[in-house]
């Protein structure tokens, strides 16, 4: 959705500054959810880090077959771009552990906002992309993962704008402005 402001044509931009439409997030598989935190605090700037320890999500769907990916989450910001930590603590099919096996830990997925997932797929499927892995989120709606192909550098993820994403992302990103490097690691709500 466009907004015009001042004769010209601009993004609709969330609460955190992002775009609808555009990337808001950036993602990572890792190993030790911990010890990334750390690293990224440290390394990078990025912080604090929202943990779930636990996320297994109800009515996943895995490549068309129902999943139970279980993983533990963890969200911060970096200035206006979202950085997700996501370890996998289960054996299961799922889209983090396909990834592990094809190129290792490391870059996951981009996430992109948008209005609504069920009427932007289309679009993306037309351009070649094959849906991966569905699945309801605690903010609202449902995700959608989709895989470009070995050309892609990870998966796509459609994250839809609800209230509750806004919010949730808002004031993580608001705990971000000026943070000092304490307690780097809270509770996700």
């Amino acid at each position: 959705m466009r907004i015009r402001k001042n004769g010209e044509t601009m993004a609709k931009a969330l609460g955190f500054g992002q775009p609808i439409g555009g990337v808001v997030q950036t993602a990572f598989v890792v190993e030790d959810i911990r010890a990334s935190i750390a690293h990224f605090a440290r390394d990078c700037g990025a912080g604090p880090f929202f943990l779930l320890d636990h996320f297994l999500g109800p009515d996943q769907v895995f490549r068309g077959q129902p999943a139970t990916a279980d993983v533990a989450i963890a969200m911060g910001f970096a200035g206006h771009m979202q950085i997700e930590l996501i370890q996998l603590l289960d054996d299961e099919p799922s889209v983090y552990k396909e990834i592990i096996a094809r190129r290792g830990y490391g870059f996951h997925h981009f996430g992109i906002a948008v209005e609504d997932v069920d009427a932007a797929l289309p679009a993306w499927l037309a351009r070649g992309y094959d849906l991966a892995f569905r699945a309801p989120v605690p903010t609202g709606g449902a995700v959608a993962y989709l895989d470009g192909g070995d050309a892609a550098p990870g998966f796509t993820e459609l994250i839809p704008v609800t209230e509750g994403m806004n919010t949730v992302f808002t004031a993580q990103w608001r705990a971000s402005q000026d943070w000092d490097g304490r307690d780097p690691v809270r509770p996700f709500f």
